[in-house]
């Protein structure tokens, strides 16, 4: 499955979300993961089976790439770790949510969504 992965840059998302979702068996799209130069992120979006969004902390460029993956149909994961204070409105978007505790929590909550 080809998945790509949306999320703000306010946290240590290479540490604390590449490293993690490396342990799952899928091809994912990490944008930041060698550069930061912005990505065609409606092209890509085409071409990928599921979007997971990183939503614990707010973003205007995510919620920018939600809205493409909203539009383009694109199945959308939610992930947020528990504590944060997700945005309401992602709350009339379609997709999935889970709330995790650390990372082994978040890889076997969401190997249980995507398998």
């Amino acid at each position: 499955m080809k998945i790509y992965i949306g999320h703000s840059r306010e946290f240590d998302f290479k540490k604390e979300l590449y490293k993690p979702l490396r342990k799952l068996d899928h091809e994912f799209v990490f944008p930041h993961d060698n550069n930061h130069e912005p990505a065609n992120t409606p092209e890509l979006l085409k071409t990928y089976d599921l979007m997971i969004a990183e939503v614990s902390f707010p973003s205007t460029g995510l919620g920018i790439e939600l809205g493409w993956a909203d539009l383009l149909n694109v199945p959308t994961i939610f992930i947020y770790k528990k504590g944060s204070k997700i945005s309401g409105s992602l709350k009339v978007m379609k997709g999935k949510f889970i709330e995790y505790i650390n990372e082994e929590d978040l890889v076997e909550k969401l190997k249980e969504k995507i398998n």
